[in-house]
């Protein structure tokens, strides 16, 4: 039997295979995992549940809820998504459209900074600013420097001076002007240092000495011969606490000082704290700190108040839960209650926070698990204990992983190599290089069989083997088979994408005893 090809022209067939054989099939099911459509795109990328990206030929697209091309995108790869703004990245530099498909910049520019309503673009030194209301770009010239704000002002600089081109002060130059988590801008002229609120506008005229943010709208001044606590306000800024006695500001904590000693824990608007014979105030965490007094106690201070109290000398108190807070006495760790009592010894070389009533130990560089009323359920054996959730923590002991009730006791007696828990309380087991899934209950849902799973929503669950792409339920019914390049939840559309290689159909003429037979080939 002898084939051969029908070419209709050679130029013609060599064009029409070699798209097609690099060509991408991407096919479309509905919820019912019924095939709706197939699409031609190398790769679909879904940024969020209405934004999606198709690829074909270097060439990018907004693609529509259907998923056909909707906007061209100009460039060959999405650089960033920061909601609304899509940068791409063209052979000639970054621009930008709209999530609705609007280019509001082309593909030029070095770098692009994106607020709600407002573009800044750079090439070289140069800078461009798009304001989405007027729908115009407009050039800010050369530069030194531009930043947009958090609230979505503009900063410039040229030399050492600093301007805010888009606001009511667009012509003035400041010595200084700063950014912080706050709404007001830190400015700095001639006269002093002072705070402008987002509409250029003076909230705080530049007359204070030296000033520096603290936190939110809150700032920390000095002002001749006094401190000066001080917050932003849209039309004018209140002076919420001053003293003539020295304030520090250091490290997150700011302390008063009266006739050279400590006295007062300062809050950003006030006194948070006031007692004789404080020694020592340390940040262990935010608004969160341990005050040492002269006769030793030390207790646990934060905005609502004392969480220890100071009774007895201790080296450290930590942030707890469930009323119990981790302490030091001596290089050894228990547990205090909020009176600053030991209600777990110390004891032990590390403990964890307690979780659903259980807290683990370190002993002799292994992990053990306790009660919140010191009983002990599980020997220091593990080499590690993750807190518990919904009745189970994930054990490891020599690289093999088990599930521990709250009784201490192993749910698979069998160990995995890897135990990993999904947010839906579902556990995803390894070993030997295969995966599959345990119920809430640490029962066998999914068997071992699958090189990777991914847990993308409730009941749905991607998996791999051998390269290919399938999807199966939480009964292990397969939903899909495992035969596809990849597969995409749209949960926006509730549509399922599965990519799949282009296989052509090649016409091949077929001669049998003399006779010509038509086959299909692939």
């Amino acid at each position: 039997m002898n084939v051969k090809y029908i070419v209709i022209g050679s130029f013609i067939f060599c064009l029409f295979f070699s798209f097609f054989s690099q060509a991408q099939t991407w096919e479309v099911y509905d919820g019912e995992y019924k095939l709706q459509s197939r699409l031609i795109y190398d790769e679909v990328d879904l940024l969020s549940e209405t934004v999606r990206i198709g690829k074909k030929d270097s060439v990018l697209s907004l693609l529509s809820a259907d998923l056909k091309p909707a906007v061209s995108l100009i460039g060959n790869e999405v650089y960033q998504y920061l909601e609304p703004w899509i940068l791409v990245k063209g052979p000639n530099g970054i621009g930008a459209f709209h999530e609705y498909g609007q280019q509001v910049l082309p593909l030029e520019y070095d770098e692009i900074q994106t607020y709600f309503n407002l573009l800044l673009a750079r090439k070289g030194t140069n800078y461009w600013i798009f304001e989405r209301g007027s729908g115009k770009t407009t050039s800010l010239g050369k530069l030194d420097d531009a930043k947009l704000t958090k609230t979505g002002m503009l900063i410039t600089k040229i030399g050492n001076e600093y301007f805010i081109p888009l606001s009511k002060s667009g012509q003035k130059s400041f010595q200084l002007l700063e950014d912080s988590d706050g709404d007001f801008l830190l400015t700095k002229e001639e006269s002093g240092f002072g705070l402008i609120n987002r509409e250029g506008d003076y909230v705080m005229d530049p007359v204070v000495d030296e000033l520096k943010h603290n936190k939110g709208n809150f700032y920390f001044g000095f002002d001749e011969n006094q401190f000066l606590l001080i917050e932003g306000g849209d039309i004018k800024a209140n002076v919420r606490y001053n003293s003539f006695h020295k304030i520090t500001l250091e490290n997150g904590v700011m302390l008063e000082y009266i006739h050279g000693k400590l006295r007062r824990v300062m809050e950003e608007d006030g006194i948070l704290l006031d007692a004789v014979g404080i020694e020592e105030v340390i940040l262990i965490d935010e608004d969160v700190y341990n005050v040492r007094f002269r006769d030793g106690n030390l207790g646990l201070l934060s905005k609502k108040g004392w969480l220890v109290k100071p009774n007895k000398p201790l080296d450290k108190i930590l942030l707890g839960s469930d009323g119990l807070f981790p302490a030091i006495e001596n290089g050894k760790k228990g547990f205090v209650n909020s009176d600053g009592e030991w209600m777990i010894d110390p004891q032990f070389e590390e403990v964890t926070l307690f979780s659903e009533s259980l807290a683990s130990f370190k002993q002799n560089g292994k992990w053990g698990v306790i009660r919140a009323n010191g009983e002990l359920i599980e020997d220091a054996v593990w080499d590690e204990v993750k807190p518990y959730s919904k009745g189970f923590s994930i054990v490891q002991s020599n690289n093999h992983y088990y599930l521990l009730n709250r009784n201490g006791e192993t749910i698979n007696q069998d160990f995995f190599d890897q135990i990993l828990r999904a947010s839906d309380g579902y556990f995803i087991v390894e070993k030997g290089e295969k995966s599959g899934i345990l119920d809430p209950q640490g029962k066998e849902l999914i068997p071992l069989e699958f090189e990777t799973i991914q847990r993308t929503q409730s009941n749905l669950n991607i998996v791999r083997n051998q390269g290919k792409a399938g999807l199966i339920s939480d009964s292990g019914e397969i939903l899909l088979p495992v035969a596809f390049e990849n597969i995409l939840i749209d949960s926006g559309s509730g549509k399922i994408l599965t990519k799949n290689l282009y296989e052509p159909v090649v016409v091949v003429e077929v001669e049998t005893n003399g006779k010509k037979n038509k086959k299909g080939m692939k």
